[in-house]
């Protein structure tokens, strides 16, 4: 059964189940949601845990499937936890996983948890998590978008009984903390912590945030790619800067902006042929949020603009390689940059490009 993330709290105040699962690629969330029900769990008998990582082909799947089926001396239940790092527990895991489902049913004496990374929807489809997602809660773990990540600081910091300030300064303030942050939950959570050993409980001014939260933001080559289709002028410029830091290979960054660029126009080149906008994003393999910002963008650009951004995708793939175009920079960033900029004014930024 599906159970949403801000909803496990109150679950578990109902009563345990034998059974959950987590995936998702958001290490902090995961950890804390695997608290909360590791703490449950203790809280109601189950005193002895057996934690066991599956790694390689051979794993040992047997020692698995017979600790769930027994307990101690000292213990009359226990918290069986399996962590599988890569999401793929083979065909020997997945019959153990389905054997260790069907087991769980109406087991008071073993909690099972199983811990996974994000999962595609092939995998979703396979016959070991639907036996998983069918004998227990199944919670999918989503990091934090950029846009909820101010209103996430916020309500973290009232954890610890301190508060932004009100109105614009507070906003201003959330937005700086955002930024520094980004695509980096974890380190937030620090930094956030750290201002409760700086700063007694109340309003904290953006000052003090200023002064105390450090530049940790780790930034995602394709979330970039969401960021320039959504317009978004100058976090695109702060996220280029900050994947160049990082030592992102150019080539990647310029492939993620050509390919949107190519996606545009082969979806564009299909609704000027007559098909519905719907059937050409499927055809063209877009969904999920990149369907709803082609879906925004698209009536605004015209054929002969995502020509000329073809054209300039193409003058930057030779700039990436090493060649020299006259009117552009001679270095792969810079030149990045301005293809950047071009395809977001074009998308509705309006930042001037510097």
């Amino acid at each position: 059964m599906q159970l949403a993330h801000a909803q496990l709290a109150a679950h578990l105040q109902r009563g345990l189940k034998s059974l959950y699962t987590l995936h998702g690629d958001e290490p902090l969330l995961i950890q804390e949601a695997a608290d909360t029900i590791r703490a449950t769990a203790r809280a109601q008998g189950y005193t002895e845990r057996s934690v066991h990582t599956v790694a390689g082909a051979h794993f040992d799947w047997g020692g698995v499937l017979a600790a769930g089926g027994s307990l101690s001396l000292f213990a009359d239940k226990q918290l069986l936890e399996i962590r599988i790092p890569s999401g793929k527990p083979g065909k020997d895991g997945g019959a153990a996983l389905q054997q260790l489902a069907q087991a769980a049913q109406g087991n008071d004496s073993t909690l099972t948890l199983v811990l996974l990374p994000r999962l595609d929807k092939a995998t979703q489809a396979t016959g070991w998590f639907a036996a998983l997602e069918g004998a227990g809660p199944c919670i999918a773990v989503a990091p934090v978008e950029r846009a909820a990540l101010p209103q996430w600081i916020a309500q973290r910091l009232a954890t610890q009984d301190q508060r932004v300030a009100a109105g614009d300064e507070g906003q201003r303030s959330l937005q700086f903390f955002a930024d520094r942050v980004e695509g980096n939950l974890l380190a937030a959570h620090q930094e956030i912590q750290k201002l409760a050993l700086l700063h007694p409980p109340g309003e904290l001014k953006l000052a003090q945030i200023e002064s105390a939260v450090g530049n940790v933001a780790r930034y995602d080559v394709f979330k970039l790619s969401e960021a320039v289709l959504g317009g978004h002028i100058a976090r695109v410029q702060r996220m280029l800067s900050g994947l160049e830091a990082e030592g992102e290979a150019a080539v990647l960054v310029h492939y993620t902006l050509a390919e949107d660029i190519r996606a545009l126009k082969r979806v564009k080149d299909a609704v000027l042929d007559g098909r519905p906008l719907p059937l050409a994003l499927r055809e063209q393999r877009v969904w999920g949020n990149k369907e709803r910002l082609f879906e925004r963008v698209l009536p605004r650009l015209s054929a002969a603009t995502l020509n000329e951004l073809l054209n300039a995708a193409h003058v930057v793939d030779g700039i990436v390689k090493g060649l020299k175009q006259a009117d552009w920079p001679g270095d792969a960033w810079p030149a990045l940059n301005r293809l950047a900029w071009m395809l977001c004014r074009e998308c509705g930024g309006k930042v001037a490009y510097r």
